[in-house]
């Protein structure tokens, strides 16, 4: 079972998201929080508050899914509009300002405890 998290109009630039979410991508759900944790970056306050979401989504989910069986399965960031800003310089030119912004999507998933027959036994033809 997979649970998607979006937060839109993030008021961070894409770059700097991006170098956050590669951090955490394919990691545990509870290692991924520990991780941001203790990141002094925007962008780990705002991908920790959309990991503690989606775990929160997880537990409340008709079928429960302990944050211990989760893991972060994708992590992106796209860029959003740009709001442009105009700051006036000397000599009367104006430099452009761009404001980014971006649109994050997580996603966790349940990890397979599956076992795998690695105990097959292979039939020795003599």
């Amino acid at each position: 079972m997979e649970f998607k998290v979006k937060h839109r109009f993030v008021r961070i630039s894409p770059f700097k998201a991006r170098k956050m979410a590669d951090l955490i991508r394919d990691k545990k759900a509870e290692d991924a929080l520990v991780t941001l944790k203790f990141m002094p970056k925007k962008a780990a306050l705002i991908l920790d508050k959309m990991l503690k979401s989606a775990i929160a989504n997880a537990e409340q989910s008709p079928e429960p899914i302990a944050p211990e069986d989760l893991y972060v399965r994708t992590v992106f960031v796209d860029e959003g509009p740009t709001m442009k800003r105009f700051m006036f310089r000397a000599q009367g030119r104006v430099y452009r300002i761009r404001k980014r912004t971006s649109h994050i999507t997580m996603v966790l998933a349940e990890s397979t405890k599956t076992k795998s027959n690695t105990t097959t036994t292979r039939s020795n033809k003599s």
